[in-house]
C-alpha cells in the first residue's frame, strides 16, 4: 500500500495556534489527482484518566461551546510548542486538580481525523494521584471537579455522559487497562 502524496498546499484560514485550514492537492496511490482536499491543523492534546490513591477517579462536569448542556470530562489540555505529551499531561493534572500522580501509563496516541488531519490526541492513565496544591486552572468553561468510584465512572461511560469521543475513549481504555 502506498500513502497519498501531497502535491500542493495553500493556507485558506489561519487563526494562529488554534486552527489552520489548508487546501491540498493530493495524488492517490493509483495516480489520480484530487484538487481541493481540505486539511485541518489544530494543536495536539492530552487526556488523562486519573485514579487517586484510594482507587477513586477524578473528572469534571463542565460545559463546552460545541456541546448542548453539560458533559463529564477527564483532565485534558493542549501541548505547548516543543512540550512532550507526558509533560503536558503532568502539567494539566497539577493545574486542573492540584494533584500529582505516582504512575503514568501511556494509552496510545491517536489521530483525530485520518483524512483531514486535525490533531493527535495522546491518552494516559495516571495512578496514585494525590493533592499537593490548590487548583490553578485557567479554563474558559465552568468546571465542577467530581470524585467517582469505579462503578459510578463505568455507569457514566455506559450512559454516554462523556460526550466527546476522545474523553469516552480515554476512560474506556483506562478502565480496560486496569482490568489487566
Amino acid at each position: 500500500m502506498q500513502a497519498w502524496k501531497t502535491l500542493a498546499r495553500k493556507r485558506i484560514v489561519d487563526f494562529g495556534k488554534w486552527l489552520t485550514v489548508e487546501d491540498h492537492t493530493v495524488q492517490l496511490h493509483d495516480g489520480r489527482i484530487i484538487d481541493h482536499w481540505p486539511y485541518i491543523l489544530t494543536p495536539d492534546y492530552i487526556n488523562v484518566l486519573v485514579e487517586t490513591d484510594d482507587g477513586k477517579f477524578l473528572c469534571f462536569r463542565q460545559t463546552k461551546y460545541a456541546i448542548a448542556g453539560t458533559s463529564l470530562a477527564p483532565v485534558g489540555g493542549y501541548l505547548e510548542p516543543g512540550e512532550a505529551p507526558l509533560t503536558t499531561a503532568q502539567r494539566e493534572l497539577l493545574e486542573e486538580t492540584g494533584c500529582v500522580a505516582r504512575e503514568w501509563i501511556p494509552l496510545g496516541s491517536y489521530i483525530v481525523d485520518a483524512n483531514r488531519g486535525a490533531a493527535t490526541g495522546h491518552l494516559f492513565l495516571a495512578r496514585g494521584a494525590h493533592r499537593v496544591q490548590e487548583r490553578d486552572a485557567d479554563d474558559l468553561e465552568e468546571q465542577e471537579l467530581l470524585v467517582l468510584n469505579r462503578a459510578e465512572l463505568e455507569a457514566a461511560l455506559d450512559a454516554g455522559e462523556f460526550r466527546v469521543l476522545a474523553w469516552a475513549t480515554v476512560v474506556a481504555l483506562g478502565l480496560r487497562r486496569l482490568k489487566d
